[in-house]
């Protein structure tokens, strides 16, 4: 890969922004390597770190990476027995925290069946050496000052320090609040030099104190004096302090020597780290442009489904779709120079680079890309007409070094192939170029302006035409790309919008060949066609996500339905059994009571004693039973035929008959939902007329998918109104109990017409606010006749 070609791809520029993601020194130094594999394994594994980096991030929305320093020189000079800076410690004890947090976070992750294999590889590389932190952290505060605690002879020497300084202050301070002490000294303060205490004493009465001189002031009217007094007291507070600095230099070294015993562990936590670093960048950058991990593959076949170039302003760019080394290897996109073209190439390659970084692209999931041994790019920043021959004379070195090096595992970027010479020549040159790269088998992508090219993509096998549609009404490129249509010239139509007179555009139709317009016709055709199906496949989604949508709420309702069915005859079940229960123990009462009545009267029971224990009998037997074996028999008298309409007992609908899928069992067409019923729960309503035998619905369009909820927001009110109406035909005809009409809160007058209409509507039985889980006041459910 060479690095011209990152240049020209503008792959720095994105190693500029993934730089803005890192945590640490480290992870930036690992990004200013990065630099593209051509090995196809290692790029895999990159995709599979950054993959996994990127669902962390999605999981956690956070990584702990804070903290983190380039320990390496200093564990090194640990190592070799060199004495660290409190600073240095620091650093380390912070980096060995870091370590740890890193390794508690993915492992966390993993204990949740997160699926991380290589982040997890890397963690358990890791050592946690928390005795070494702590010990760093006991002896070293945050700013890098050695605590007095950190051991019982430094604390001892720093209660001498403060006393003895304790004592110096107090006596100089008697001395300063004297009463000849205002006209001896030049300022009633104390200070310091060289480590040791003094006050300002004017030149005149420098005897008055005797001492040492330390220093005076620049006109040598002050000297800064140590009395004799405190001379012996400076002396012991030195002493004091060099005992102190040799403790502290004692802990240090105690310290490091604690750091170079785990010296080849804390290297290997720096590398982990530095690399977890450099992965979470990338899966940071992914989520910042909305990438998506590639489906590589070594077969140089791409495809890339509405790829964004990322060094374009996301609100601004447009998202295009590429395929390329499947049924083609070349793409010539032809057509004047209006824009787009140059950018298409470079998205191309910006996203292979990219992807065999490691780094994910801007592209919907289900992308396709190829590893690549090499790509090469000529792309020029000239974009004017008038090009010197030294500008072609460039490309052509640029062109012939390609054509020494390519060959079937390389991708080919040129960009207005031929250009800066005689237009018949360069597109001459040009065909030539493409053929010979073409046959090597390497994967080419081309721009040109030159007409000739577009019949070499019709008259070669493996290779496609493709154009930058141009808007003629705005006079500007959309840069929308379209496969298999080449471009056309829009001068004329150009022309015509900028006001140029018909007669002479017409005059120069003239002096176009024959074969040139009907190849530009056919170019206008092919534009036409392929926008049409584009709306069309456009269309198609939106019917099948309103289809799916649809069938959802089918599904939902009808598992509502079931589970009310199996309440409501779980509820019946238990009703008869209470029934049954009641009517046994009656029964058994009477009949304990003929054994009494025959027990005490022997034979005597009179007529109409047994009369009345037989009424008794008949009125504990369950109605209901009856009730239904009656239905039943009705039921039963009519032998069914196909089409008959037909009274579900069990659910309370109609419906028809459609078939007899078993001896017991029948289709039962309900509104639009076809249901298997026994039948004995089918109950003969009557024969329709044959002119209404058709199906109940057809689907036939868009507006025949009827959605259960109906969204006003934004519609003036009498639009409004003719779409209600027209809705709750449609959810009549679609068999719809309960619809939900969505108005909005506002002000309340979309609101209140629209109630006021549905409260008069024939169909409509019920109106209410929705509950506060369906939207509050500002739905209205609309239950239907």
């Amino acid at each position: 890969m060479h690095t011209k070609v990152l240049q020209v791809l503008e792959f720095d520029k994105v190693k500029e922004q993934l730089l803005e993601h890192v945590s640490s020194s480290l992870g930036k130094e690992k990004v200013e390597k990065l630099f593209p594999s051509s090995n196809f394994a290692e790029v895999v594994n990159w995709q599979e770190e950054t993959d996994e980096a990127a669902a962390a991030l999605r999981l956690r929305g956070h990584v702990p990476l804070g903290g983190i320093f380039d320990i390496r020189a200093s564990v090194k000079r640990a190592k070799i027995g060199g004495t660290l800076s409190p600073h240095e410690l620091l650093d380390i004890a912070s980096t060995i925290y870091a370590s740890r947090q890193m390794k508690k976070f993915i492992e966390s992750l993993s204990d949740e069946n997160v699926e991380l294999p290589h982040l997890s590889e890397y963690v358990e590389q890791m050592v946690a050496l928390p005795e070494v932190e702590q010990a760093i952290k006991n002896c070293i505060d945050d700013y890098g000052e050695v605590f007095d605690h950190a051991s019982d002879r430094l604390r001892s020497i720093r209660q001498q320090l403060r006393s003895t300084e304790g004592r110096i202050r107090e006596k100089l301070e008697s001395m300063i609040r004297s009463s000849s002490a205002q006209k001896m000294l030049s300022d009633a303060i104390i200070t310091i030099r060289n480590e040791r205490y003094v006050i300002p004493v004017k030149q005149e009465y420098r005897s008055a104190y005797g001492g040492i001189v330390h220093d005076q002031s620049s006109s040598g009217a002050t000297l800064f004096i140590e009395p004799q007094a405190v001379v012996e007291l400076n002396n012991q507070l030195q002493e004091a302090r060099v005992k102190e600095k040799q403790e502290i230099e004692r802990i240090l070294i105690e310290l490091t020597g604690k750091v170079a015993e785990h010296a080849d562990a804390l290297l290997i936590n720096v590398e982990v780290l530095a690399e977890l670093d450099f992965i979470f960048a990338k899966a940071k950058y992914a989520k910042k442009i909305k990438a998506s991990k590639p489906i590589m593959n070594d077969r140089g076949y791409i495809r890339l489904l509405k790829a964004r170039h990322p060094l374009i302003d996301p609100d601004v760019v447009v998202p295009n779709d590429i395929e390329l080394g499947k049924d083609y290897t070349t793409i010539v996109i032809t057509g004047p120079n209006t824009g787009g073209k140059t950018v298409t190439l470079k998205t191309i390659g910006l996203f292979t680079l990219m992807a065999q970084a490691g780094l994910q692209i801007p592209a919907l999931d289900g992308s396709q890309l190829a590893v690549f041994h090499a790509v090469y790019a000529d792309i020029g920043d000239e974009q004017s007409i008038e090009q010197s021959l030294s500008t072609f004379s460039s490309h052509m070195v640029n062109i012939v070094d390609i054509l020494r090096n390519v060959d079937n595992n390389s991708l080919v970027l040129f960009d207005e192939l031929g250009a800066g010479t005689d237009p018949q020549e360069g597109a001459a040159l040009a065909i030539a170029i493409l053929d010979e790269v073409y046959q090597r088998g390497a994967r080419v992508v081309a721009t040109t302006h030159y007409p000739e090219l577009k019949a070499y993509g019709y008259n070669r096998k493996g290779v496609i035409n493709a154009s930058v549609e141009f808007d003629i009404e705005t006079l500007s490129p959309t840069y929308k790309l379209l496969i298999g249509v080449p471009g056309r010239s829009n001068a004329f139509e150009i022309s015509k919008r900028l006001g140029l007179d018909e007669r002479i555009i017409e005059r120069a139709k003239n002096h176009i060949s024959s074969e040139s317009n009907k190849v530009e016709n056919m170019i206008a055709s092919l534009e036409y066609s392929k926008k049409r199906a584009e709306e069309e496949l456009k269309e198609a989604e939106d019917f099948r996500k309103e289809a799916e949508k649809l069938h959802k709420e089918l599904q939902r309702q009808i598992i509502e339905f079931n589970e009310k069915r199996d309440e409501l005859i779980e509820e019946a079940k238990r009703k008869a059994a209470e029934i049954v229960k009641a009517s046994q123990h009656e029964a058994e009462q009477i009949i304990r009571e003929l054994r009494q009545m025959q027990k005490e009267k022997l034979a005597e029971i009179k007529e109409h004693e047994l009369i009345e224990a037989k009424k008794r009998l008949e009125e504990a037997v369950p109605k209901l039973e009856e009730k239904k074996k009656a239905k039943k028999a009705k039921a039963s008298q009519h032998r069914f035929q196909p089409g008959d309409e037909v009274k579900v007992v069990n659910l309370n609908q109609k419906g028809h008959l459609i078939e007899k899928v078993s001896d017991d069992e029948w289709q039962v067409q309900i509104g639009i939902l076809k249901m298997k019923v026994k039948e004995e729960n089918l109950e003969y309503i009557g024969t329709p007329k044959p002119v209404e035998t058709r199906p109940l619905a057809t689907v036939k369009g868009k507006d025949y998918h009827v959605s259960p909820e109906l969204d006003l927001r934004g519609e003036r009110y009498e639009d409004a109104i003719v779409r209600v109406e027209k809705y709750i035909d449609d959810a009549l005809l679609a068999g719809y109990p309960r619809v939900s009409i969505i108005h909005g809160k506002g002000t309340g007058a979309l609101r209140k017409g629209v109630q006021e209409f549905l409260k008069k509507h024939r169909s409509v039985k019920n109106i209410r606010y929705g509950e506060a889980t369906e939207g509050g006041t500002g739905v209205t459910i609309v239950e239907l006749k």
